[in-house]
């Protein structure tokens, strides 16, 4: 098992828990999914291995109106959530199509499915990704590929803790998110775990005005920090 990510104190408290509980070899390399060079990174890091099932689940969320964000910080959502999952899967597919098999998963979000203020930036990001693996989804199949897109709702992480006053509807523990976005996996191309948030994606996505959908959503980002 490969893990990757950008502070390496944490990385390696995650990979220490994984070789204890799963039995298995991981290696855990400090990479920024934002670094200019992430292609040929992620194929040097890659090279020696048969990814079966790859995860993107890096994300940079900056909280506030756009107008009051440093454009840097801004941009860095672009390199992580646009360009990284694009980066990600060009890189690790191939080699699954060459396969025959394999799987790729993208973390989304519901805050992809309108406009969010106060995370706009970060709530177009997801839009992308859906979309992206939408797309992928459909042509990665016929390789025995299989695509999934992972809308969540709240999660019950560290920075969600940091962020949120209290808990959203619908919010839910990282592991039941985990299990039931793989579980996904061959019926994709979008899973939304819990049966909150599916409600949520329905009512706003199918039922409400687009403007009353996006004036919900503002409540619920209003308070984060």
């Amino acid at each position: 098992m490969l893990l990757l990510a950008r502070r390496a104190v944490h990385l390696e408290a995650v990979a220490e828990r994984v070789r204890a509980s799963a039995k298995v070899e991981v290696r855990a390399e400090v990479c920024d999914m934002a670094r200019t060079d992430l292609p040929s990174a992620l194929q040097a890091m890659t090279a020696d291995l048969d990814v079966g099932v790859a995860v993107y689940n890096a994300a940079h969320a900056p909280v506030g109106d756009l107008v009051n964000r440093p454009i840097d910080d801004l941009l860095r959502v672009v390199d992580v959530n646009v360009r990284g999952p694009l980066v990600f899967a060009r890189t690790l597919a191939p080699k699954m199509v060459a396969r025959g098999r394999g799987g790729i998963v993208l973390m989304s979000s519901l805050a992809g499915y309108q406009g969010a203020p106060r995370i706009a930036t970060y709530a177009a990001s997801k839009a992308f990704n859906i979309v992206l693996g939408e797309g992928l989804w459909h042509e990665l199949r016929t390789h025995g590929v299989d695509v999934v897109v992972s809308s969540a709702g709240a999660i019950r992480t560290p920075g969600y803790a940091k962020a949120a006053t209290k808990d959203a509807p619908g919010t839910l523990d990282a592991d039941v998110v985990a299990e039931t976005t793989l579980d996904a996996l061959g019926s994709g191309p979008v899973v939304v775990p819990g049966s909150v948030n599916r409600l949520a994606r329905f009512v706003l996505g199918r039922i409400l005005p687009r403007r009353t959908a996006i004036d919900i959503f503002a409540r619920s980002t209003k308070d984060l920090s």
